[in-house]
């Protein structure tokens, strides 16, 4: 750590304590050189990965463009507001200890579509309708046979 009082890249940690809250430590320093004290504050930086759009196009995750896709997928269904934040929270913690920079929009619309499928089965159509762009009655039909094959995911498979 540079002092920020002489520029020397000598300097010792003198104490070290945890923040309150339990997600920062303070550290006291002292200068080899000049001898003066600061202090430093370590934290840990979760950075949400860019989504890459089909069309190779980039942007930085959204938590309020997650939220939408489950809110209108979900309108007018009797799912309650904690479910569906539970849901928005697993997928973005899923995507911060994946530690990936860029996730294909592609995979973020696969992991809504295996929340919503254990939320609410009729937002799962609905979501899936527009996601994988039904074109024919058949489409639906090859979804609710799917539906009916498979048992309902439990929480623990997601993505693993």
């Amino acid at each position: 750590m540079k002092c920020p009082f002489c520029g020397s890249l000598d300097t010792q940690v003198i104490d070290s304590r945890v923040n309150d809250a339990g997600d920062a430590i303070r550290r006291r320093r002292r200068c080899a050189e000049c001898d003066k004290r600061f202090t430093t504050w370590e934290t840990a930086e979760l950075r949400p990965p860019q989504i890459v759009k089909t069309n190779g196009t980039r942007e930085d995750f959204s938590e309020a463009k997650l939220r939408e896709g489950f809110r209108r997928a979900l309108h007018k269904r009797p799912v309650p507001t904690e479910l569906v934040d539970a849901s928005v929270d697993r997928i973005r913690q899923l995507l911060l200890t994946r530690g990936a920079r860029e996730v294909p929009a592609r995979e973020i619309g696969e992991l809504v579509m295996h929340e919503l499928k254990k939320l609410d089965k009729i937002a799962y159509i609905r979501f899936a309708s527009v996601y994988k762009s039904f074109q024919e009655p058949d489409d639906f039909r090859e979804m609710l046979q799917d539906l009916e094959r498979t048992p309902p995911p439990d929480g623990d498979d997601l993505f693993q």
